[in-house]
């Protein structure tokens, strides 16, 4: 049976987004999430449960993250899980980790870096759409009249 790897996942971003380049020149952006889940445990009491989630996010995406995310920016975020290996260099044997690579985001307007609304929806596919203005946005503006440097995140 052939596997499948989704996950989706919404929250705010834990640190600044981090930007490097591959010897090659691509683009990569890693960032966490902090997704909180509230529930009651057995004695009816009500619990709060923080899970701090690695993402990395190739190419142009990764480039829009780091431009206009920030610490405390709400995203959602959809992407596959994948698990990196590698042996500590302070002798701490083999350590591995799994993190989400990023396919899809959002800005969600939550924590500090949000304004209330949806920034819309990004890919990283190829042969994805251009990303899609919020619903409350004009489309009927003239191409060339928008000035990207007030884009509110």
């Amino acid at each position: 049976m052939r596997g499948f790897s989704k996950a989706i996942i919404a929250g705010n971003l834990t640190r600044d987004p981090e930007l490097r380049s591959t010897p090659n020149g691509a683009s990569v952006c890693g960032f966490a999430v902090a997704v909180n889940r509230v529930y009651r445990d057995n004695n009816g009491e009500q619990k709060e449960e923080v899970s701090f989630i690695d993402c990395t996010a190739w190419g142009k995406l990764g480039e829009m993250i780091a431009q206009y995310a920030k610490r405390g920016t709400g995203v959602l975020v959809s992407g596959r899980l994948s698990q990196r290996s590698w042996e500590d260099k302070n002798g701490g044997g083999k350590r591995s980790r799994v993190e989400i690579v990023v396919e899809e985001f959002n800005f969600t307007g939550g924590g500090n870096g949000g304004n209330g609304g949806n920034g819309g929806n990004y890919s990283a596919g190829a042969s994805s759409p251009a990303p899609q203005p919020a619903s409350d946005v004009p489309t009927d503006i003239p191409e060339g009249e928008i000035d990207l440097s007030e884009v509110p995140f």
